[in-house]
């Protein structure tokens, strides 16, 4: 198989991706709406490929306090997925889910909480990229992490460094109340970026 790297992905590729990134953000936020049973309203999802070094900047700064989910995929693919949303931002969705129960930070029941909507999102992200691809893909139980946005991000930061610089970022403003901006950090090995692109139509030279 020919080398391929986040570098090399055209823009027929990056457009197929985008479309996933569409799909998997819609089923998420009309998952989510269900699941705190509200309405909840969605803006087209910007679609980034970007260097990992810029996306600590795009979340508010190194310092920033997020709430993070990292799963890792399995199956007919393989890879991770990043799921962060300001901490504040979880800590509202906590307490919707918790009919108003929630803390002002994250404690045990907090933290299952958003475990529970991390799940739900993800998964409804990953439903998307399995229907479109007539593929088997399995999420692993999220690691939760409650820091900032450079300690984080330097978990998966080994992983990145594996598959290069660039990464394919999803950037949804979702709002019930308030408005949120969740952040999805799509990271399948390059193999199965060949194998989504194919499954998809998308011809890949050997």
């Amino acid at each position: 198989m020919a080398e391929l790297s986040m570098e090399s992905l055209t823009t027929q590729y990056f457009d197929v991706l985008k479309e996933i990134g569409n799909i998997g953000a819609g089923n998420a936020t009309t998952a989510l709406a269900t699941m705190l049973q509200c309405k909840v309203d969605m803006k087209v999802p910007q679609v980034r490929m970007m260097e990992f070094k810029d996306v600590g900047a795009l979340l508010g700064g190194e310092e920033q306090e997020l709430a993070g989910a990292y799963l890792s995929v399995e199956g007919d693919i393989t890879g991770s997925i990043l799921f962060l949303v300001q901490k504040e931002v979880a800590l509202h969705l906590v307490s919707k889910l918790m009919g108003g129960m929630g803390g002002d930070e994250f404690g045990e029941m907090e933290r299952s909480a958003f475990k529970e909507i991390s799940n739900i999102v993800t998964g409804s992200y990953l439903n998307a990229l399995s229907t479109m691809t007539n593929m088997c893909i399995y999420p692993s139980i999220p690691d939760l992490a409650i820091d900032m946005a450079g300690a984080i991000l330097s978990v998966p930061a080994i992983e990145f460094g594996i598959m290069g610089d660039k990464i394919l970022l999803i950037q949804s403003q979702i709002s019930d109340e308030i408005e949120m901006d969740g952040f999805f950090v799509m990271i399948p090995d390059m193999e199965s970026y060949v194998k989504i692109l194919r499954a998809l139509g998308i011809p890949v030279e050997d």
